[in-house]
């Protein structure tokens, strides 16, 4: 299905380019050229049916990432951000014993039990001049169910999880998000984002492959280059992470008319800074679009458009997918109350690679993904979140969403990006902590931030620390890992109370 996308985007204009980066560029006729010849060499090195990809964003990893496809295997794209027993984790959960890669990570692939194939040892330049006296390999057989992608994700849990993609998943999240913000073949797309994750996957690859469209590929996110990459290139949509929008606003040789070209400036994979969203807006007149998404929903679940962008939501859902806010037990809630965000669709994952628990943990028996976030859904379909429901801090009993508390410290002007999380304390069971970066030639202090929070928030939401940091962990597109900033922190050392904490 995957494929014939693909295919049925080449008999329309074969000699439209469809990927390009620093390197190299490729029409759709040698797309599929390149995507056929490396389906064969994988044929021929494992009888394996998933194959893992290392490579950066870039032509090389679109034609390898079809050409498993065209093998019939499942694609298993790696993390090379990741330490190598982390690596070794996702290996052996994944059973593969074929990597294909490029020789600059050979040192990370050697430390691993897994075969590499590298490119630059493939006749690829020959096999691609005989391709073209080939007949046209048809697209392989398969079903809509049949698995095509695992992508790993820890999420909340420090155990890799395998995410089965099928390729009715992805073919349909791909075109839905084509109908839903109405893009054609004319827009040319900014891939900025790693191809190994869920969003640069469906959002840089899939999506425009599905409709025709060419992409450039940035294998390394520059911010400074990617005002450079729009202005050669002319793109019109490009996707990112607030954290990427936020480092894009400090290069201060960036013009006004830098992304006069760009239509559509999607922002998803972590909240999106108020305060960011509009200094990009003034500053380059472009209105960034917040969405919403999962790995575990291929992964695109909720969008704003440039003609309907509220950006204090995440944007109405796609079409054929469905979001509801449940209570504990399990049932709607009427528009507009916070609960447990459930999705449905045709966007919903089959289950996680040989982890049958968790499957039936996170999908219901009518086919609901629990998502873990916590949200609302108001009378016109708009979704909007407040946080990770495993994320809520209890303040003496009070529940507290970081999000809330983040949302407030992020109007203050000394601040650029702040995380909040909760640490165990023996008086009131939680307290709050705001990891806070401080904006350039700013003199933000923990005193300050905390009576700026105590004028617009209650009492217990107020953070009992604030820690300044020049930056925050992070994951490989930028996105804050909340699970690092929490092991930061020891268990507060409280006295047990003589009497009730006043809150």
């Amino acid at each position: 299905m995957l494929v014939d996308q693909l295919l049925a985007s080449t008999e329309r204009d074969p000699s439209q380019l469809a990927v390009s980066d620093p390197v190299r560029q490729l029409s759709y006729a040698n797309l599929v050229r390149l995507a056929d010849v490396l389906g064969r060499q994988i044929a021929k090195n494992t009888s394996c049916p998933r194959v893992g990809l290392m490579l950066p964003s870039s032509c090389a990893f679109a034609g390898a990432f079809y050409g498993c496809l065209y093998a019939r295997r499942t694609v298993v794209p790696l993390n090379f951000l990741l330490q190598p027993a982390e690596l070794a984790q996702v290996v052996a959960d994944a059973q593969i014993d074929l990597v294909l890669s490029i020789k600059h990570f050979e040192d990370i692939l050697r430390a691993l039990p897994v075969r590499a194939v590298y490119l630059e040892d493939l006749p690829l330049k020959r096999e691609m001049i005989l391709q073209r006296l080939r007949r046209s390999t048809p697209a392989p057989p398969v079903h809509a169910d049949d698995v095509a992608v695992i992508v790993y994700t820890s999420g909340t849990s420090a155990v890799p999880k395998g995410v089965c993609l099928t390729h009715g998943n992805l073919s349909r999240n791909a075109a839905a998000c084509v109908e839903h913000a109405r893009l054609t073949g004319e827009h040319r797309f900014l891939g900025l984002l790693p191809l190994f994750h869920g969003f640069g996957l469906t959002g840089t690859l899939l999506a425009p492959i599905s409709v025709g469209a060419s992409t450039w590929y940035m294998p390394r996110f520059q911010p400074a280059g990617v005002f450079d990459t729009v202005r050669q290139q002319q793109t019109s949509v490009m996707m990112g992470i607030a954290s990427m929008y936020a480092a894009m606003l400090r290069v201060k040789q960036a013009r006004q008319d830098d992304l006069a070209t760009i239509e559509y400036a999607v922002s998803g994979g972590e909240a999106l800074p108020g305060m960011v969203h509009s200094a990009f807006a003034e500053r380059f007149g472009v209105s960034l679009l917040q969405g919403y998404g999962m790995t575990e929903t291929s992964p695109v679940v909720s969008l704003n458009l440039p003609w309907a962008n509220r950006p204090d939501s995440v944007g109405s859902p796609l079409p054929g997918v469905t979001v509801a806010a449940v209570d504990e037990a399990g049932q709607p809630l009427p528009a507009g109350q916070t609960g447990e965000l459930w999705i449905r669709g045709h966007n919903v994952m089959r289950g996680y690679y040989r982890k049958h628990e968790e499957t039936r943990a996170a999908i219901t028996h009518d086919g609901w993904l629990k998502s873990g976030d916590v949200g609302t859904v108001d009378a016109d379909g708009h979704v909007s979140i407040r946080g990770r429901k495993k994320e809520i801090i209890i303040v003496s009993g009070y529940n507290v969403y970081p999000r809330e508390v983040e949302s407030v410290l992020e109007q203050h002007p000394a601040v650029e990006q702040v995380a909040v999380v909760g640490q165990p304390d023996a008086s009131r069971g939680e307290v709050i902590v705001a990891f806070v970066i401080p904006a350039d030639g700013s003199e933000a202090g923990e005193t300050s931030l905390r009576e700026f929070c105590r004028d617009k928030l209650a009492g217990y939401k107020v953070p009992r620390r604030v820690i300044l940091r020049d930056d925050l962990p992070r994951g490989p597109t930028g996105k804050i890992h909340k699970r690092a900033l929490r092991d930061l922190l020891e268990p507060r050392k409280v006295k047990e109370p003589t009497a009730s904490p006043t809150v």
